[in-house]
């Protein structure tokens, strides 16, 4: 008998901030997720009007189905979560992604290539999945995993990304042993300039967490704690 699960999802409060709701992808990535609880994201994101509702790719055509004619986005994620698939399948990850209903891909960097200073190999990684994107008319977020690079590696890492034409830069996976941290957004803000998009993920789960992350630069935040967050901007 197929698991079910029954998930009670709370009445929104009338005054929250909806400047701050569209800043947040609201995410659920975990494995073990249900077609309900997935369902009940959606509905969460419809309710708050959060920027997109980002789901392992399996998940891709039931989320553009729940999000139908909203301005909430389909986001999957693409080489996640340790970017070490070879080029060729971020590619069909992304195309398959994109024909199902998705309009950005947060694709993780291949990070060995990095830390080894293979920059040409990274570099054009990065750029097929942008050609591909954008040949789509998406967006992509180029997941560096800050959390296992040198602060020399994270400013390559941005360089490299917006040499590649993407259009975020984006922190972790959430995967990893840390998450986004106030000081990584600020150094990757200055690599990048005001021009190119931040986007800060993992661990950021209230509001004094999201305004410290946009206060440093971000300009897109990740998070599977999106409803309290938002429902603490209420008076």
């Amino acid at each position: 008998m197929r698991e079910r699960v029954t998930v009670v999802v709370s009445t929104p409060r009338m005054n929250f901030d909806s400047t701050i709701a569209r800043l947040i992808d609201h995410t659920i990535l975990k494995p073990e997720a249900l077609r309900e609880e997935v369902r009940v994201v959606c509905a969460e994101a419809l309710r708050y009007e959060f920027a997109s509702v980002c789901v392992n790719a399996f998940w891709t055509s039931l989320v553009a189905s729940e999000l139908k004619g909203s301005p909430v986005r389909v986001c999957t994620v693409a080489g996640f979560p340790l970017g070490a698939t070879s080029t060729t399948a971020k590619v069909a990850e992304t195309r398959i992604a994109l024909e199902n209903g998705t309009t950005e891909i947060d694709m993780v960097i291949n990070v060995g290539a990095l830390r080894g200073a293979e920059t040409a190999v990274v570099e054009a990684d990065i750029r097929a999945v942008v050609n591909a994107c954008h040949d789509g008319g998406a967006i992509v977020k180029v997941i560096i995993e800050t959390a296992l690079l040198t602060d020399a590696q994270k400013v390559l890492a941005c360089q490299l990304s917006q040499a590649a034409g993407a259009d975020f830069v984006k922190t972790s996976t959430g995967f990893s042993k840390s998450g986004a941290t106030v000081e990584d957004i600020a150094l990757m803000r200055r690599t990048v300039g005001p021009a190119m998009g931040v986007k800060a993920s993992g661990g950021i789960r209230t509001l004094e967490d999201l305004q410290a992350m946009v206060a440093a630069g971000a300009t897109r935040i990740g998070a599977s704690a999106s409803v309290r967050i938002i429902e603490a901007t209420a008076a």
